[in-house]
């Protein structure tokens, strides 16, 4: 365990610039030397066994604008493509991982959506958690790289790979509608709301799920969270118990992704985490997956949400976890 000590030691712990709306764990280096980087992997990929330590430690360590630079700096160095040479001297888990890193945030969203809907069924957990959990911003993005990635738009995919409730929700989350937050609060509408979520489930015999997709896919954030507040003046049950209780499946998971996502989103990712990592035979894909797509936007917060709620690090609990091999460990608790 010596070298995960040394990782350990070597984690990233500044938020980096005078950025304070996101909280990366992975920030631009200092005295970066693309150059150098890049010479460096060369070797590393080069060496009998392949040093895979070092690869992972200059990629994990750098931002993805620099590993961008190096993978500049790589093919003019090596007459070859960076991506095409981790390929080919990485396997598994790690070679999924470096090549995740070498994506934009946007780019490796676009890919775990790609691969959840893509051959014989669809993976719908993670489909759930890529769609419900990104605001507007990063779904807009997430779309347009989409398009550029696989020439094919999401909405379309998304249709062609569910059905029912599940994709109106899918889809309308997709389009954006969301509005923007605003700096009046329109009590009359929270009331409007709370009572119109109420009556379309708790209150009826079955659910009107079309309003509740409507209210959850077009509503500001701060005004869902006031809207839910308002709720329990109507309902037995909070928004929450009051889903458990209406919908089931992936419409179930769906709507408390969102409403925890709502709630607090960087808990929402520590919870996903905690609950990955919990038992033997960890969900290395929902781990690596929420490490890698928000390490550059809020791993910062989500390690706090996470040390906060389970009174234990993240790294800790990733070190001790059942990773299937010690160097995705590694990878992983580098980019903490």
């Amino acid at each position: 365990m010596a070298l995960v000590s040394e990782f350990l030691g070597q984690l990233t712990l500044s938020y980096g610039g005078e950025e304070q709306t996101k909280f990366p764990t992975v920030v631009p280096a200092k005295d970066f030397d693309p150059g150098q980087d890049a010479a460096r992997i060369e070797t590393a990929i080069k060496t009998k066994g392949v040093d895979e330590q070092t690869i992972i430690d200059i990629l994990t360590r750098r931002s993805y604008e620099q590993r961008r630079e190096i993978a500049f700096e790589y093919e003019r160095i090596a007459k070859k493509d960076l991506n095409a040479a981790l390929k080919g001297a990485l396997s598994g888990s790690l070679e999924s991982l470096m090549l995740g890193l070498m994506k934009s945030t946007a780019q490796f969203d676009a890919s775990e959506l790609k691969s959840s809907m893509k051959g014989l069924g669809t993976d719908e957990e993670a489909l759930i958690e890529l769609v419900c959990s990104r605001n507007n911003e990063e779904l807009t993005e997430i779309k347009k790289v989409y398009r550029e990635m696989f020439k094919k738009e999401l909405e379309k995919d998304i249709s062609g790979d569910t059905s029912g409730n599940f994709e109106k929700l899918l889809l309308a989350l997709v389009q954006t509608k969301r509005d923007d937050p605003s700096s009046v609060v329109d009590y009359q509408k929270i009331d409007d709301d709370a009572k119109a979520l109420y009556e379309a489930g708790v209150k009826r015999k079955g659910t009107d799920v079309t309003t509740w997709i409507s209210i959850m896919s077009q509503r500001s954030i701060p005004h869902l969270q006031k809207v839910f507040e308002r709720y329990k003046s109507y309902s037995p049950y909070d928004m929450k118990e009051s889903i458990r209780k209406e919908v089931k499946g992936d419409m179930e998971k769906s709507f408390l992704t969102l409403v925890e996502c709502f709630e607090n989103r960087q808990l929402y990712f520590a919870n996903r985490l905690f609950e990955a990592m919990k038992n033997k035979g960890a969900k290395e894909k929902v781990v690596t997956r929420i490490m890698v797509s928000r390490c550059e936007v809020d791993l910062m917060k989500i390690r706090s949400e996470f040390k906060r709620q389970h009174k234990k690090s993240l790294y800790q609990t990733i070190a001790v976890s059942h990773c299937s091999k010690l160097n995705i460990c590694w990878m992983l608790m580098g980019i903490i």
